[in-house]
């Protein structure tokens, strides 16, 4: 099930649930822009629970220029790219794995 808070405040409730004092300041979430044009996200995962986790990468290629995401873990960072009206896409894909990686933890 897909966490129904809108995503910018979910990633954000994730991001506070990472800082300890220690984390935060060597790692983090980076968003910015793309040239053609688009969005990057860039979620470092070391020393959380998702750094050891399998991520299947996502690709998605609508029927215009701008109808796109591409999803991906490399090393211990998820990366993101998509087209300007997706980023609530990428950071919802980001979510949906996280929160089954955290109800699996607890089974």
């Amino acid at each position: 099930m897909r966490d129904q808070r809108a995503p910018l405040k979910a990633l954000e409730d994730w991001y506070a649930s990472q800082c300890d004092g220690h984390w935060e300041h060597q790692y983090g979430i980076k968003i910015g822009t793309l040239d053609n044009p688009g969005w990057a996200l860039r979620i470092d995962l070391s020393s959380t629970d998702l750094a050891e986790r399998p991520f299947a990468e996502v690709r998605v290629q609508g029927d215009d220029d701008d109808d796109w995401c591409h999803c991906r873990v490399r090393g211990a960072v998820f990366e993101a790219y998509c087209g300007p009206h997706h980023l609530d896409d990428v950071i919802s894909i980001f979510l949906a794995w996280a929160i089954a990686a955290a109800r699996e933890a607890k089974h």
